[in-house]
Formats: structure tokens, sequence, C-alpha cells
């Protein structure tokens, strides 16, 4: 079989970074060498002062088909990933028609991403009002585990669970010892302020903002946490927003129950004083809250409170958007991001003191962890996959739509000057986006447990 050599000064390994060779045999890396242990009929492949970091795991991804490709689909999403390094995305069970929440559900997914991927997959199944009966079929036919909202999740057809309903479905989860993932905010802080805020000015971001206050938030991981202790299931908080949270979740690891916690790029990247009114691009739920919030947020990154950061990539068609009216109540809710992510996490991680290893262990390996392929998938080393991204730490990039690759080019972070450029992404040994272009057939599939 065909051995070739992928050289840099700069490997993020699971040891640090450091010169070294990954020797690929087929879709497999075989090794990480010294360059002078390179076998001499090894095909070789030089990058120089480029870094080679893991191929990034992205385990909160709406791709939304079948069903609604009109937002995003397959195709898109998965070239939007391999644009900004990602190798693997965990599709979320929502926002698909129909949603993930039984196993034809999940084989008519599978259906509609045959040949149609640019980089791996798995598919969460969801938790909702009335399938508790199909969580352990799900767990059999392969979802890495389960999704549920405690509050309105924007569609009608994904239903939010009570804590009764939650109940019903947390003995079933456990027996799987499969996550349970959940937004975990509760509606009755929301319904609250948004009954006081009926009067005011929507256009107005600080009006959103307070329509969501971090109450909702902490309120929901401590009901979560009281369920974790009472049923010893994994539980792994999404999208956290609210840094007055972070106690809870500390103190439940003290206590030594398993739960996890993701941030993502824009909660660490924008901060609620600078967003403009009128720009819903902004929007997402929970939301972008006070430039404190988000130090504390990366202090819990620093301190390994917040485990890792995916996108929570929830893209739509711009009228969703409502952006001539500039309407955050109505506007939809979510912020698309694959392509760009990697640039924004390494740009603000450098401000900070953090460096490829950290952006490495939050990007790959933790994610990668959550959705139980980190035998291989998320890192660089002997026996995994060759899923590697050739990254430019020294370059700038302006965040323009023709960077963007998702069906709806438009974004938050346009106009932005970012640090650090993907060159290459490669999927299992093959080049699946180079130099700006999209080599070859898609190769994507998905992965089985």
């Amino acid at each position: 079989m065909n051995l070739r050599a992928f050289h840099s000064r700069h490997v993020v390994t699971p040891d640090g970074v450091r010169p070294a060779t990954l020797l690929v045999e087929g879709e497999v890396i075989r090794d990480v060498v010294d360059a002078e242990q390179v076998p001499p009929q090894a095909e070789t492949h030089d990058f120089g002062d480029a870094t080679i970091l893991p191929g990034l795991v992205d385990s909160h991804v709406h791709i939304n088909d079948p069903g609604r490709t009109e937002w995003e689909g397959f195709e898109t999403a998965t070239r939007a990933a391999a644009a900004g390094g990602y190798t693997l995305l965990v599709d979320m069970p929502l926002n698909c028609v129909p949603s993930t929440t039984t196993v034809k559900a999940l084989e008519l997914k599978r259906v509609a991403a045959e040949g149609r991927c640019r980089v791996d997959w798995l598919a969460w199944g969801g938790v909702v009002a009335d399938n508790q009966g199909d969580i352990e079929s799900l767990a059999a036919a392969g979802v890495p585990g389960f999704k549920c909202f405690l509050i309105h999740p924007g569609v009608d057809s994904f239903t939010m669970v009570t804590e009764p309903q939650l109940r019903a479905a947390l003995p079933s989860v456990a027996r799987t010892d499969l996550p349970l993932l959940v937004h975990a905010e509760l509606p009755g802080p929301i319904d609250r302020a948004t009954k006081d805020l009926a009067d005011a000015d929507w256009r107005c971001y600080r009006t959103y903002l307070q329509s969501r206050p971090e109450e909702a938030e902490v309120l929901a991981i401590r009901m979560l946490l009281s369920l974790c202790r009472e049923y010893r299931l994994r539980l792994h908080i999404v999208h956290l927003s609210a840094s007055s949270a972070l106690s809870e979740v500390r103190a439940a690891r003290a206590e030594g129950l398993p739960v996890s916690v993701e941030t993502c790029p824009h909660y660490l990247h924008f901060a609620a004083e600078t967003i403009p009114n009128r720009s819903t691009l902004h929007k997402c739920a929970p939301p972008i809250r006070s430039q404190d919030n988000c130090e504390q947020l990366w202090q819990a990154l620093r301190e390994g409170t917040i485990d890792f950061v995916v996108t929570d990539h929830s893209p739509c068609p711009s009228e969703m958007k409502r952006l001539s009216e500039g309407n955050f109540r109505t506007a939809w809710g979510g912020i698309a991001s694959l392509s760009v992510s990697l640039p924004v996490m390494y740009t603000e991680a450098c401000h900070r003191g953090f460096g490829l290893t950290d952006i490495a262990r939050w990007m790959s390996e933790g994610p990668a962890k959550l959705a139980g392929c980190e035998k291989r998938k998320g890192r660089i080393a002997a026996g995994y996959d060759a899923d590697f991204v050739v990254f430019d730490m020294e370059s700038e990039l302006v965040v323009t739509k023709e960077r963007l690759h998702y069906r709806h080019p438009f974004s938050p972070y346009l106009g932005e000057k970012l640090r650090g450029v993907v060159m290459a992404t490669y999927l299992r040994g093959t080049p699946v986006f180079s130099e700006g272009k999209f080599p070859g057939k898609p190769i994507g599939r998905e992965y089985r447990r």
C-alpha cells in the first residue's frame, strides 16, 4: 500500500507541538516520526512552517437534512466544514424533517447523506415528549447519544420536554450509557422577562438580552445536575453562555458527577456591549452576554470547567433573520460559523496566552470524546484516522462571503480580520479542501460506533 509522509516543523500531537512527520498508510496514521525516520520509498509532502493540527470535530451542528435543505444540507454544511478544518460533524436531531427521534428517521438521514458529504458525520438521537420507547432502539442503531430541549426549540416538530417527561425518558437514557445533551434554559424566567418587555423596542439588542436572563440557564442546570445525581446518567450541557452557572458546574465536578460542558466561538468573541441594534445576525439562544461574562467563560476554559468549544452552526435563509426590519423578537436565533471558527478561536486564544495544544483539546479531542469516537478521531497519533488540518498561523484573513461556503453566506463575522488560515484539510489521508478548492468527489461517510 502507498506510504505517504506529511511533514511540518509544527505538528500538534498529544504530547505537544514539535517537528514531526505523519506516516500515512491507506486511511490511517501508521506512525508519527522524526524526519530522519521516514522510509525512502514514502511519497513526501513538506508543509514547512505551516502547522499540522488534528482534524477538528464539531459535535453541535444543524445540517437540517433531510427536509430543510433550503436552510443548509449535507453538501453545503460539509463543504463549509472542510474549508474550516473540520473532518467530523455530529448532526443535531431537530430542524430536519423528520426529526431524528426514531430509527426510521435515522435511516432516512443515512439515505440523504449518501454520496453527498465532504467530511465524516454522525447523528445524535432526539429525546422529545413522547418517544421514550425509541431511545434504546436508537442507541442500538448507532446514535452516539441524545439531545433534548427544556424550552421550545424554535420548530414545532421537535417538542421540548418538561421535567416529568424527562424523568420518563431518563431510565432508558441511563441504560444506554450514552450522553444526554441538553439545551439548558427553563421557560419560566424567560416567559416572565418577555412579559415585562411587552412594550420594549425589540430592535434593541439589550431588549433581547434581557428577555433571556442568566437565571434561565442557572435554574435549568441546577435541575439537570439533580437529575444527573439521581439517575447517574452522563450529562452534557450544550452552548453554555451564562458564567453565573459555572459555580453549579464546579460543585458538581467536585462531587464526582459525570457532567461535561461546551461553549461556542460566538460567546468567546462577541460581547453584548458592541452588538449594534437591529443586528439580528448576532441573535442566538442563549444570547451573547457581556464582555465580563465572556472573560469568565475563557477562565472556565483555562481551568477545565468548560471542556470544549463547538460551533452550534445553525443556518437559515436570510429572510428568517429579519435583516431589513432588525426585529430580535421574530428573527431566527442561530449563527453559522463552520468555515471560520478555527481562525476566530485562534485569534482570541492568542490574545489570552493559549496555544495550539489548547485549540486541539477544545476543538478536536474533547468533542470526539463526547461523540464516542475518541479512539479514531481527534488526535494525531498512530492508529488514528489520517484526519488533519494544515494551518498557517502567521497569515491573516478578512472574512468575506466567498470564505463561508455554506448555503446562505451571511455572518456576524463578515468584515472581521482574523489570524490564521486553513490551507488544506485531509480526511482519512485524502485532501478534501486545498488552496480554496474542494478536490475530488465527496468521500465523507457516517462514522459507526
